[in-house]
């Protein structure tokens, strides 16, 4: 889809243009005179001859050129005819701001579906609605009402109107940078997410991607095109509706799914995007990216005059995954021949006041310490900008030479440099001068540390091309079985949604998952044979379609090594499940070999809202309830991402062996999700799928219980949600 003709109009309709001052529509042709819109701007409104000097139109219909964009706030109902005259004008986009469309529930989804089917048949894509407008600041063509926009290579994607004000007044007052596109993409009803970051990647102006998003319309396309578009330029993200509330509100606001906070953040980061979790975050890591070359290796250097700072940027930074080596030996005797000798030439480095009678030491500091090959970028931390302000007004003039030096050093050195300072509220010189040479200055700590593990995420991420494979994308029905998916078939036939635990099983030994053998039993006399077929030391379980719980319904005996233990097990069972419930209906008893001691885990799957099937893995048993220490990754999953799966509980150094248990069999466990991930694209027909427990051995690993759900109702979203639709099977 090219949106060329929308977001670099031409002409401009302002519909229902007013001479009221406090309506985005008059206030969107103020924006286009004042930037100077190249192109014609056609008021319309039957009431007015004429506003801001622009002659007006009683209709779309008598504008006497064409029309490329049209800005549109009429209300839902009167859009269609607007939208025909706009269609007989050829127009390419319009810019919706009305509400009461996939935000009022239901009844708003449907009248907005209508809107986009009617405007499609007339060529019309269309903006929002309940946007905030669009701004593309090359062209002039700035729709949004907002004076001033200060430019920069940042493209701002956005579904608050109220949070894309604040970002632009944090650009304005603290940086030298700012927008060439601001896009309120609001309900989504038409042009979706991914498909400005499919325009944007190409678009050789924008170098960074900022998105404000409060629930994705179409979570797997947008995956899908981030994980390409952030091999070029990277992709900051904040994300709200994370909480049941702001999970309410979000749905409130622009009517799509906010999704799972656990499952959004692991895509997101998989997708090599740099997701912020605080609001105060997301210019300033937008503006550090923008600005800086990335840093390579997870490797720092903090600089700081004094130890306080010093001390909280390095444990900040240790949190979030930072290294900071030890600089060299001839890295350390080139700074003790500049700072004092009681300063620490570790890192941090701690000039302790050796810059209060000359701070251009910080351009000494700077400029060694980026010599060194182990150290690949730099943190500032502390008085800088303030020593003519503290101490002595002449110190600024020094400020200033050192601030001229390290600008020029982050070009030389190709390595980032960002500053914090207690004096960016007093605005000096000096500061103006870093930030002039496209070094960003925080005050605040946890903000620069931030920038600076943003710059090293997405150094990484650009490194790592082996992982950034098409991990997004869904092939349907690819290396199914036939006898699997006739079981399946006979259980829906049924009316059952739910596969009993021998025959999921037999779906994953048919899917070459390594499953010890086991045995239904329908009587008495046939589980005492299947048990002395497997050699005694067995477990007994209940096979019922109606009991979901087995342990609840009394009915799963452990440890029976004799006919005895089997035949008084397989009585209990059956006599405590009718108890448990008369009208359950008995298919028999499993009979199976107690597995051995091990970690007990969870895999598990189900279809998130916004991405689709995703697979889940946690410690298992009763723990994944108590603990919830688990991952979550959306399917497909690779090697390398099921082996990040595990590494990222909490609790996974259990697996490396602990008070002189041997470690356990990761490399089981990795082939397992993997071996999971598969078979819920071979069978679209599968809803969900619980093991619990898998125990995980020194060597291999047993699937103790197994359950697959069943679901016709998701097929069709499901075909949606692939982009290879040619591979599902009907």
């Amino acid at each position: 889809m090219d949106l060329h003709r929308i977001l670099k109009a031409e002409s401009v309709a302002v519909v229902e243009a007013t001479k009221d001052q406090t309506t985005q529509n008059h206030q969107a042709i103020v924006t286009l005179l004042e930037e100077k819109f190249e192109g014609p701007i056609y008021p319309v409104n039957p009431g007015e001859k004429s506003i801001l000097g622009l002659k007006c139109y009683p209709s779309v219909r008598e504008i006497p050129g064409p029309v490329d964009l049209a800005l549109l706030s009429t209300p839902a109902k009167g859009l269609k005819e607007i939208l025909v005259q706009l269609g007989e004008k050829g127009a390419a986009g319009a810019v919706v701001l009305s509400g009461g469309f996939g935000e009022r529930g239901e009844a708003g989804k449907k009248l907005a579906a209508e809107m986009v089917d009617f405007a499609r048949a007339k060529g019309i894509r269309i903006i929002g609605p309940n946007t905030s407008g669009i701004m593309n600041a090359d062209k002039g063509l700035n729709l949004t009402g907002i004076k001033n926009i200060p430019r920069g290579p940042i493209a701002l994607l956005t579904q608050s109107g109220n949070i894309a004000l604040n970002l632009i007044t944090e650009a304005t007052l603290k940086s030298q940078t700012g927008f060439n596109y601001y896009i309120g993409v609001g309900n989504e009803a038409d042009v979706r997410f991914h498909e400005y970051l499919e325009y944007l990647a190409e678009d050789a102006a924008t170098q960074v991607i900022l998105i404000y998003v409060e629930g994705l319309g179409e979570g797997r396309r947008f995956l899908q095109q981030a994980s390409r578009t952030t091999r070029a330029k990277p992709i900051v993200l904040y994300k709200s509706g994370r909480s049941v509330k702001g999970i309410e509100s979000a749905e409130t606001h622009t009517g799509a799914p906010a999704g799972i906070s656990e499952v959004s953040k692991s895509a997101f980061r998989r997708a090599g995007i740099i997701e912020v979790s605080h609001s105060g975050e997301i210019f300033p890591v937008a503006e550090s990216l923008a600005l800086l070359p990335t840093i390579k290796e997870n490797s720092i250097a903090i600089l700081a005059d004094e130890g306080g700072h010093a001390i909280i940027a390095a444990d900040y930074l240790t949190d979030l995954g930072m290294r900071l080596p030890e600089p060299g030996k001839e890295t350390k005797e080139k700074l003790a021949t500049i700072i004092p000798a009681n300063a620490s030439f570790a890192n941090p480095v701690d000039m302790a006041g050796g810059a209060n009678q000359d701070p251009t030491i910080f351009a000494d500091c700077a400029e060694i310490l980026l010599e060194d090959e182990n150290i690949h970028g730099l943190l500032i931390v502390g008085l800088f900008g303030g020593y003519g302000i503290r101490f002595a007004e002449n110190l600024a003039f020094m400020e200033e030479d050192a601030a001229h030096r390290m600008g020029k050093l982050v070009e030389s050195s190709g390595k980032p440099i960002v500053l914090h300072s207690l004096y960016d509220y007093a605005k000096p010189h000096s500061l103006e001068l870093m930030r002039y040479y496209r070094i960003p200055v925080y005050d605040s700590l946890e903000i620069a540390c931030k920038c600076v593990e943003s710059l090293s995420t997405y150094g990484s991420y650009r490194q790592k091309s082996h992982h950034r494979d098409d991990a997004f994308q869904l092939h349907w029905g690819t290396n199914a079985v036939g006898e699997a998916r006739e079981m399946i078939e006979e259980a829906l036939a049924e009316g059952r949604h739910v596969l009993l635990e021998h025959e999921a099983k037999e779906l994953f030994r048919l899917q070459g998952v390594p499953i010890p053998q086991d045995y239904l039993a329908t009587t008495e006399e046939e589980a005492v044979m299947y048990a002395e077929k497997l050699g005694y030391h067995v477990v007994l379980k209940i096979i019922s379609p109606d009991i979901s719980h087995k342990t609840d319904a009394g009915g799963v005996m452990l440890g029976l090594n004799n006919e005895d233990d089997v035949r008084q097990a397989f009585q209990k069972i059956i006599h405590n499940t009718k108890t448990y419930n008369p009208e359950a209906e008995i298919r028999g008893c499993l009979v199976a070999p107690m597995a051995e001691k091990g970690i007990e885990t969870v895999i598990g799957t189900k279809i998130d809202e916004q991405f689709g099937p995703i697979v889940m893995f946690g410690l298992g048993g009763i723990m994944v309830s108590v603990m919830k220490d688990v991952s979550f990754r959306v399917i497909p999953v690779s090697e390398h991402w099921a082996a990040s799966m595990i590494d990222e509980i909490k609790s996974s150094v259990i697996f490396d062996g602990f008070r002189g248990r041997p470690p356990s069999d990761k490399q089981a466990l990795i082939q397992l999700i993997q071996k999971v991930s598969e078979i819920v694209q071979a069978y679209p027909l599968i809803h969900e799928i619980d093991l619990n427990p898998v125990i995980v051995h020194n060597q291999g690993l047993t699937v103790v219980d197994a359950r697959i759900t069943l679901s016709e109702e998701h097929l069709e979203k499901k075909k949606r949600l692939s982009m290879d639709l040619g591979t599902i099977e009907e």
